[in-house]
């Protein structure tokens, strides 16, 4: 079973997504647990571009290098896991870059999705968990981070838009409250795909 978690930067991605690994392994279960961009060489000196600062790109290289991360993550990593029965939690996968690129950067839904699952194989996660309804952002912000507020509004609503366009495959998480809430919400949603 595959499972993303999703959402606007510092909304508690990356905390929901250990606690779940965590909680699914404690089940019995073999679990592999992965970020994006990430989880492989290629995809953690991708990610070290595309989150610099310093870095400048248009927004079609940005696109492509995203994909070309989450190729690399699935064929060495998600695959594999799929293949032998393990759950894959993975923090941020394909409905990230329907949203930063596809929505808020104006690339297009349809072009992005295109890209993506090409990127993929047509892997695409059981259920996506969008977090949603805080924003923590750092302090120190990195490439996307900084993109400004009206940039982070766009995304904010895209996730939005996304949950409304597959209501089965994405689920709303209300992000607000303490992380034992919030994890929560998020077995809550998972209810049914447990064996």
């Amino acid at each position: 079973m595959f499972v993303s978690l999703e959402g606007p930067d510092g909304v508690g991605k990356t905390t929901q997504a250990a606690l779940l690994a965590e909680r699914l392994r404690a089940t019995g279960l073999e679990v592999v647990q992965c970020r994006e961009p990430g989880g492989t060489g290629l995809g953690e000196r991708v990610r070290a571009v595309l989150l610099d600062p310093e870095a400048t790109m248009g927004d079609r290289a940005e696109a492509l290098l995203f994909a070309a991360a989450r190729a690399e993550l699935t064929e060495a990593v998600i695959a594999p896991a799929l293949a032998r029965g393990a759950w894959v939690v993975c923090d941020r996968f394909i409905d990230s870059s329907l949203v930063y690129q596809g929505l808020a950067r104006g690339l297009g839904l349809e072009s992005i999705r295109a890209v993506s699952l090409f990127a993929t194989g047509g892997v695409l996660p059981a259920r996506t968990l969008v977090l949603h309804g805080v924003d923590r952002r750092d302090d120190e912000p990195d490439r996307m981070e900084a993109a400004g507020a009206d940039f982070h509004a766009r995304v904010a609503e895209g996730f939005l838009e996304l949950a409304a366009l597959e209501p089965d495959r994405v689920r709303l998480i209300d992000a607000r409250g303490s992380v034992d809430e919030v994890a929560a919400r998020i077995e809550q949603a998972l209810e049914d795909l447990r064996p």
